[in-house]
């Protein structure tokens, strides 16, 4: 009977040891989930920036052409240079 007892034991344990190895892998998953958002969420504020800056830039640009101080030429390149075409 002692024995079967111990087995018992040894049972439960090795159960416990397991959720405890699952515990810590789903705390593992819902770290790299969260971190992954979080880098997402930085890469759209840092993107966003740019995009304003391009925009005032494309603006200034065009207001520039509109008053003669660029050629449709001047205009053009410095467009493509800014779009990175």
């Amino acid at each position: 009977m002692r024995g079967r007892g111990l087995m018992l034991v040894a049972g439960m344990k090795m159960g416990q040891a397991q959720a405890q190895a699952q515990a810590q892998q789903q705390a593992q998953q819902q770290a790299a989930v969260e971190q992954a958002r979080q880098e997402g969420a930085a890469q759209a504020q840092a993107a966003a920036p740019a995009t304003k800056d391009v925009t005032a830039e494309l603006q200034k640009l065009a207001d520039l052409h509109k008053s003669g101080a660029l050629t449709d030429e001047e205009f053009s390149a410095m467009k493509k240079k800014l779009l990175g075409l």
